[in-house]
Order: structure tokens, then sequence, then C-alpha cells
């Protein structure tokens, strides 16, 4: 079997010759100077040879099949000065600002300064969402098929919920709880504008020529916790793994950070595949843990930790993870082996071919 033939079998209910193996080396790709991927996480072509190259299933980097227009009485200013790109977003009840750092050394951006800080900027944010609208983007989907053959799947971004989209993007999990608890009124009207316009967005990409839909929520629950997982995500993870369904894709939701509080209700709340899930050592749940608490009808991908593909992991603890972790994934078609959450900058190419190596060695059930 090729990697699409096992990750759509898998997809199915049925079972591959061997455990599946799929990577994201975006953010590696990105350090390495080859131009397979800009900061901007757009990748040229030879990005999908390269996977190939290494023996890794493709299915990422992020896509969102949608593109926003606002009306003309938003005006957005960028400006970038050294490393620091700002964004001011102008409309006629105030304006807001936001500053992201380009970090040089780990190849990736953070926020210096949110959207939202505080209740008038958040006044100002749900006008600007008001007056936003959303254009399907289809292209780089449909071209997508024959780019990746038979290694893997193509996968398109839904929106990340409304409340992530704040603890992520837009305010940070401080802001979140300031307003919250002090302006509560407020924060859920807020919410309710986003969520209208949040569905607006996912309804395209539920009809974009994608196979498969990403919620990529970044979900970790030391910050979310089962309060606000149950009062402001739980519904539209539900609506829209329905939805996705309904269509006869298959749905995803990118979990990158600590599981325990939250993977029981995430894992029976009907998503086809939880991704990037990282188990122990770096996580705080075994393998045999996570896979307890997934529902039988709910994929399992991930399993290695990223921090496993740089030389501070020996070449003897790198194989015994992952041959540990091949062969619990071998109990039940359920496990796609995969990286919890990305290679880093400082990966290791021959670990990546490594892996390849031990699951044909001892993958196959």
């Amino acid at each position: 079997m090729n990697n699409r033939e096992r990750i759509l079998a898998l997809f199915n209910g049925e079972k591959p010759d061997r455990v599946p193996w799929f990577g994201d080396l975006s953010y590696w790709a990105l350090s390495l100077n080859e131009n397979f991927v800009d900061r901007n996480y757009k990748i040229n072509n030879k990005y999908y040879g390269f996977h190939e190259e290494l023996n890794v299933g493709f299915y990422l980097q992020g896509y969102e099949p949608f593109k926003p227009y606002y009306d003309s009485e938003i005006s957005i200013e960028i400006l970038k000065e050294n490393n620091v790109t700002k964004r001011i977003v102008k409309t006629p009840v105030g304006q807001i600002c936001e500053k992201w750092e380009w970090l040089e050394k780990s190849f990736c951006e953070a926020p210096v300064k949110y959207f939202i800080k505080n209740a008038s900027d958040l006044r100002v944010f749900k006008y600007w969402l008001e007056h936003t609208y959303y254009k399907p983007k289809y292209k780089e989907a449909s071209k997508r098929y024959n780019l990746i053959g038979e290694n893997g799947i193509v996968l398109c971004y839904l929106p990340k919920s409304p409340f992530m989209q704040l603890v992520t993007l837009f305010a940070g999990i401080e802001t979140i709880v300031d307003l919250w608890m002090n302006y509560k009124k407020e924060f859920e009207e807020f919410l309710e504008a986003h969520k209208h316009k949040t569905n607006e967005a996912a309804q395209i990409a539920l009809e974009s020529p994608a196979e498969s839909l990403m919620i990529p929520e970044n979900l970790s629950s030391e910050i979310v916790g089962k309060n606000f997982y149950h009062s402001y995500i739980e519904d539209y993870h539900s609506e829209w793994t329905s939805k996705i369904k309904e269509a006869n894709k298959y749905s995803f939701i990118h979990m990158d950070g600590t599981l325990k509080g939250l993977i029981s209700e995430i894992g029976s709340v009907g998503f086809t595949v939880m991704e990037a899930l990282t188990p122990s050592p770096v996580g705080d749940l075994s393998l045999k843990k996570i896979g307890e608490k997934i529902s039988n009808e709910t994929i399992f991908w991930g399993g290695i930790p990223g921090s496993y593909f740089t030389s501070i992991v020996s070449d003897d603890e790198f194989d015994r993870l992952v041959i540990e972790t091949i062969t619990f994934m071998k109990q039940k078609p359920k496990y796609v082996l995969g990286v919890s959450d990305q290679v880093p900058p400082n990966g290791l190419k021959e670990r990546i071919e490594r892996v390849g190596f031990l699951v044909e060695k001892y993958g196959y059930y």
C-alpha cells in the first residue's frame, strides 16, 4: 500500500498493511534556506517531493481556502520595522493595533502586542468583524491532489473556534479571563458576533475541494480547561464535525499541548482525527492513557515529540521511543505515527529518515 491508501483505509475503518507515518516538516523546512516554505507557510511545489525523498506521508502545512475582505470604511495599515510587524486596523468607532516580532534564532514569530487589551478594544474588533466578509480561495487545494499524489491527503483549515482565535491570536488568555470576569455580557456578545463570521468562513472551507478539514485549535488544557471548553468551544466543534461528516469528508483537530484536562471531552465530540498528540515523557499522558480516553471511532495522530528529532536526545533513546510507539500503535488500527507537534529548526534529517526505516521494520500489523 502507498501512504494515501494507508491513511484512507484507516479513515474508513479498515486495516492498512502497517502503521501510517505522516509528519509535519514545515517548521523544519522553513529553517533550511531551500525555499521550501516562507514565513507565511506558503509552500513551494518541491516541498511535496521533499516528503517523498524522506519517506514521510504528506498532509500539512496549513492552508485556509477562504480570503477575507472588508467594507470600504475599514482600513488596515501594515508597518514593518526591523523584525517587528505592526498592523493597525482603523474603523469608524476607533482603531486597534497589534505587533508581532520575528525571532531569527527560532524561525518563528510571537505577539508583542495583541489587538484586544481591554473592553474598548473588544468593541472596535467587533465592528471590524461585522464588516468582514469571505470569498473562496480554492485554486491551491485543487492543485495539491496532483502534487501530493499517492503520498498523502489534501487537507485545508477551517478557522479556529472564536474563543481559540482570541487565546492564540488576538487577546491572550490573561485578557480573556479579565474580560470574562469583569465584562462578561460584552465578552459573550462579542463571541456571538465572532461565531457568526467564523461560520461564514468555515462554510466556504467545507465546500472546498479538500477531502480533509482541520480546526487548527492549538488547544492545551492547562490554558483552556473544562469550563471554557464547555461554555465557548464545544458547540463549534460539535457543529462542524457533524457538517464535515455529512459532507463525506474527514475532520481533524490540532492538539499540541497538554491533554489530561480535556482529552475525554474532545475525544468524544466527533472528530475523525485528534492530531499532534504529545504523550509522555514530554506530554502529560502516556500512550496507554491517551488510547483509553479516545473513543474507538477517533484516530490518534502523533506520538513522537518534536524534541526527539534533535541532538539533545540520544540515538538510542530516539530508537527506543519510536519502536515503543510503533509497537503500541500496532495493537489496533486507530493510530497514525506523527510528530508532536513539528520537527523543530534544529531537527536532524537522519532522524526523520530513521522513522521511515523503523516503521518499515516494525510497523506491519
